[in-house]
């Protein structure tokens, strides 16, 4: 349910910014009074300064379709449907239309919401998620010089406890490394344009996306599989508990040394990485299976009913969202919510995989090998090593 509702969230925005019509309609205002309900100059400076408008007048203004060709119904001018009114019709989807092709989208003949996809993909998603990124970096960074490589700080004594069985570790690598090509290939194909073109040149460019592309479409199977699987293993350890609070209070001891909160298994700051990307993966994954599978799956008419009901719209001061969308929105506002994720998704592992490598001493071992150092755990782990111990020592008295 907090997926949902996320996801919901998340696709809210995205209609805001894509200027998405609201349903509710708004009063006429005196000009278009004036014009017999056709939009006016002030409509149309509206909208090219990019604020939102209301287009439900223009929606509804699609004459009488009783009183129009009776052969087709509404796809004629006679009678009561003029060709504006046509038109209109054909853009929003309320033409009457009988096609040929039997593909989802065969019927649609107008659907003038690609361009607000594109300028919202090559715009702001992709200047602030590039910014995100880059900001990202910059901090982990300045944090590597602050504070440098968290140590061990007590005595090594060269021993190792067991701390991620084989099983566990096949799960996080599965998930881990086509992350890593995902994210890699997805960038790729998002800043080819604007950063690879201009290096390589179109050609190489083209060979780069061609791979990247059927990368990043397999890939994503086993990421899936190693998604479900880390949550099959660990969902029940990364459950809160009272010692996650001081955990917090004192951030990890990440900030200062000497300091070491006690732990489980799992800390506070890895339980929170855990939960963000079980959350983060299955919108990432829904979403990518709709674009996988083009107009089968459609999963937004849902999110925006369940919207409705959460009184999202209202947040932003508009009406409620329209619940019918054409097979070409499920597919743009599936784009949108995956680009979305995907930037604050490679954030978040961003900082996962400085910790777990460069920014602290003896963390890596345990998901290459599978064992620690005893006094790392110690100092960072020190209550499942003490559990470890004494089911170690029990298993050993009853020998």
């Amino acid at each position: 349910m907090l997926a949902h509702k996320l996801a919901a969230l998340l696709l809210a925005l995205s209609m805001v910014v894509m200027a998405t019509t609201p349903v509710a309609a708004q009063s006429p205002s005196p000009s278009r009074i004036e014009t017999g309900g056709a939009q006016t100059l002030e409509d149309i400076l509206a909208r090219q300064r990019g604020e939102i408008v209301d287009e439900q007048f223009r929606r509804d203004a699609i004459g009488d379709p009783s009183l129009a060709a009776p052969l087709s119904n509404q796809l004629g001018t006679l009678g009561g449907v003029a060709d504006p009114e046509l038109w209109r019709a054909f853009r929003y989807g309320s033409a009457d239309i009988i096609s040929s092709n039997p593909a989802p989208a065969g019927n649609v003949v107008i659907q003038d919401g690609g361009m607000r996809w594109l300028s919202w993909r090559n715009g702001p998603l992709r200047t602030y998620g590039g910014y995100l990124l880059a900001v990202t970096l910059v901090l982990l960074l300045a944090f590597y010089i602050v504070r440098g490589k968290i140590r061990i700080e007590g005595e090594k004594t060269g021993e190792t406890v067991l701390r991620f069985r084989e099983i566990e570790r096949i799960a996080h690598w599965t998930m881990a490394i086509p992350f890593v090509v995902l994210a890699l290939t997805g960038l790729s194909l998002l800043f080819g344009r604007i950063a690879i073109i201009p290096l390589l040149g179109q050609e190489a460019f083209s060979v780069i996306a061609n791979i990247g592309k059927f990368l990043h479409n397999y890939l994503a199977w086993p990421f899936m599989l190693g998604l479900v699987l880390s949550f099959v293993l660990w969902a029940r350890k990364n459950l809160p508990a009272k010692v996650d609070f001081m955990w917090l209070v004192k951030a990890g001891g990440l900030l200062t040394k000497g300091v070491h909160p006690s732990s489980g298994k799992f800390n506070a700051g890895e339980k929170i990485i855990f939960w963000m990307v079980m959350i983060l993966g299955f919108i990432i994954s829904l979403t990518g299976l709709s674009l996988l599978f083009p107009f089968q799956i459609n999963f937004f008419t849902p999110i925006l009913s369940l919207a409705n009901d959460l009184g999202v719209p209202q947040l932003f001061g508009i009406g409620e969202f329209r619940t019918v969308l054409a097979p070409q929105e499920e597919m743009q506002f599936a784009n949108l919510v995956h680009i979305i994720i995907a930037f604050i998704f490679i954030a978040m592992i961003m900082a996962h995989i400085y910790l777990g490598s460069v920014g602290m001493e003896g963390a890596l071992p345990s998901m290459v090998k599978g064992r620690v150092e005893t006094q790392w755990a110690k100092e960072h782990h020190d209550l499942w090593y003490e559990e470890v111990m004494a089911k170690t020592a029990k298993e050993n008295s009853a020998e």
